[in-house]
């Protein structure tokens, strides 16, 4: 199943799942609830305060102020490693800079030299921002970093590595060898309805009252809409169930997220091991096999982003 990259993360969509090729996130009306999946607790790194100068970019951090020009270190993901590693010129910026790690005993922030500045959002920060996870992914057990995580200077790093080590040290065995999978599933709701229209005998009643009447239809409409919801709600929450309960063994864990739209169904990211990944991936062409009346967008492999919530307090001097 292919990865693509754009802004936050995009899809391909097929009526079913294509073939991934290796390495590269939802509200609504009326809609299904998702199935509750299976979720661990996340691996959290909660309000670890930092009583060096802040840096921007970190859950809303905001700038100390710099000398113009100054330069700082993007921090992209931190990783296991007791030794200085390279990772080639492939930093955020206009002129991708060398990204390279900054350690602590067995512990290292992937970084790269920039300007300390807020960065936007753009196609082509986010593109290179991944880019960098996703080469470091492809050996490492990888911590994400919140887009736009600007320190001021090496030693900012060092403290924050010092001061998070266990939390850090914890959630890297825990994802030690584990990979994200995003999942979403849309169908065509109008679709459904003819479907549910033939099948359904009160729904199926209902219309032919509303298409036969010559005066009012308003309370026939009324009770229509409702038991169409209503249907609509029980089916999508079937699928999602079968879906989540055909996954489970080969995923370690999943989460389900908000839907978006209203053709949206199940929006899920699913946590795999490494040397599952040809199963789950079998799995999930199987299911689209099944289903071809359904529309699968199987994004992966990625960073956990889904599983790990990074939260740090940051403090000014």
């Amino acid at each position: 199943m292919r990865k693509e990259s754009h802004g936050a993360k995009r899809e391909g969509s097929s009526k079913r799942p294509a073939s991934r090729k290796a390495a590269p996130r939802p509200v609504s009306q009326r809609r299904a609830r998702a199935a509750e999946p299976s979720v661990p607790e996340r691996s959290d790194v909660r309000e670890t305060p930092l009583s060096q100068n802040g840096a921007p970019g970190m859950n809303g951090g905001s700038p100390a102020r710099v000398a113009p020009g100054q330069r700082g270190k993007y921090v992209y993901c931190v990783i296991h490693s007791d030794k200085p590693m390279t990772f080639g010129p492939i930093g955020i910026g206009v002129d991708p800079t060398e990204v390279h790690t900054v350690n602590f005993r067995d512990v290292a922030a992937v970084v790269s030299d920039t300007p300390i500045e807020l960065y936007e959002p753009t196609r082509q920060n986010v593109l290179a921002h991944e880019r960098v996870n996703e080469t470091v992914m492809r050996a490492h057990t990888v911590i994400p970093m919140s887009f736009g995580t600007v320190f001021k200077t090496r030693e900012d790093i060092h403290q924050l590595l010092r001061s998070a080590y266990d939390a850090f040290r914890d959630v890297l065995v825990k994802m030690e060898d584990k990979l994200e999978y995003g999942l979403k599933i849309l169908w065509d709701r109008d679709r459904i309805v003819e479907e549910l229209e033939v099948e359904n005998e009160d729904i199926r009643r209902l219309k032919a009252e509303i298409s036969s009447r010559n005066g009012s239809t308003y309370f026939a409409r009324m009770q229509y809409g409702r038991l169409v919801d209503a249907a609509l709600q029980t089916r999508s929450e079937r699928y999602v169930q079968e879906i989540f309960d055909e996954l489970r063994p080969v995923a370690v864990a999943s989460r389900a997220n908000r839907p978006i739209g209203d053709r949206m169904i199940m929006n899920a990211a699913f946590l795999v091991r490494r040397d599952k990944e040809p199963d789950f991936d079998a799995a999930v062409k199987a299911i689209g096999a099944k289903n071809e009346h359904l529309t699968f967008k199987y994004t992966g492999p990625w960073p956990p982003y889904n599983f790990v919530n990074i939260r740090l307090k940051l403090e000014r001097a």
